[in-house]
């Protein structure tokens, strides 16, 4: 798993960094791609990457301003035109499918795959055999959200050698073992799963959070996650500006991850006056509060690494 970050600016693009866009990679895990919010040309920034507008399984918008939506009608003719046959689930805040469907209307945009809208977006909204996705409401100036995506845990590894050792033959008994069963050999020989298999791997979670003020519900969001992915528009000395206009400070971001005790922060959707030079500063705020903090750019990617359980910034420059 991956997660590439498509633009990673706040209000309006700006010269280092576009409007937001976040790609949640799972091609390794299920084969598709998941993207948390579309902002104005967020196909363009997707023509700098390998990713594949075919490959997108799912959208998830956290709300409705339109620094986080104008990307999506034309990602969405875009994706048709490649021949995409695929459906498309749409998950956001209610209004966005009043908005995707005027606007292709409008324009006459004709799709080749269906579009599936999900409007409720509180507690679990998503669980399949690998993947639970669950959201709660932040608190902005309209409804905004934050999504919890967790992996489940990995199946038992069978270790075939030394099943084979144990009597063991090739066949249906060793799908039973590697699926937690017991078996019975043809000469009475019980061997047991737990002899012939690794314990379960925990799987990934990670944090995607809309704007928001500091709030309860980002913190719950955020449990014990090994990435969150949150908001600072403004930086610790804007306090009372963050908050007259519901978004959060780098020191908001920081205090959200300490009280979740998550792993891993990385700050998003920062204000244009912010320029790369003062990176340096804004974590200089938060050192002592979260040291283990990353301020994305736009093209940045972070690698999810199974073995050590963390994960790794990889050199970000697509262009």
């Amino acid at each position: 798993m991956q997660l590439l970050f498509l633009g990673t600016g706040a209000g309006m693009p700006s010269k280092q960094r576009n409007t937001s866009s976040l790609a949640l990679k799972l091609l390794e895990e299920r084969g598709t791609i998941w993207l948390f919010d579309v902002g104005e040309a967020t196909q363009h920034q997707i023509l700098h990457t390998t990713l594949k507008p075919r490959k997108i399984e799912k959208i998830f918008i956290t709300h409705l301003h339109g620094d986080h939506i104008f990307g999506l009608p034309g990602l969405l003719g875009s994706r048709s035109f490649q021949g995409s046959d695929q459906p498309l689930e749409i998950y956001g805040p209610e209004g966005i499918q009043e908005f995707v469907e005027s606007v292709l209307k409008i324009s006459r945009t004709h799709l080749t795959y269906r579009l599936v809208f999900i409007e409720k977006l509180e507690g679990r909204i998503f669980e399949d055999d690998k993947m639970v996705v669950e959201t709660a409401l932040l608190d902005h100036v309209i409804p905004s959200y934050g999504y919890r995506i967790t992996q489940k845990p990995r199946p038992p590894k069978l270790n075939i050698e030394k099943a084979t050792l144990l009597g063991v033959p090739k066949g249906p008994l060793l799908a039973k073992l590697k699926r937690g069963e017991d078996v019975v050999l043809e000469d009475g020989k019980i061997v047991k799963s737990s002899e012939v298999t690794e314990a379960e791997e925990p799987g990934f979670v990670v944090s995607i959070l809309g704007d928001t003020r500091f709030c309860q519900a980002a913190i719950d969001l955020s449990r014990g996650a090994d990435v969150v992915v949150h908001e600072a528009t403004f930086d610790a000395k804007t306090q009372k500006l963050a908050k007259d206009y519901g978004h959060s400070t780098i020191s908001d971001a920081a205090e959200t991850a300490r009280r979740a005790e998550a792993k891993l922060l990385i700050a998003n959707h920062i204000s244009a006056r912010f320029l790369p030079e003062d990176e340096k500063t804004l974590k200089n705020q938060v050192k002592d509060l979260f040291p283990d903090l990353e301020i994305a750019r736009d093209f940045m990617e972070f690698d999810w690494n199974l073995h050590t359980r963390k994960f790794k910034k990889k050199m970000e420059s697509h262009r």
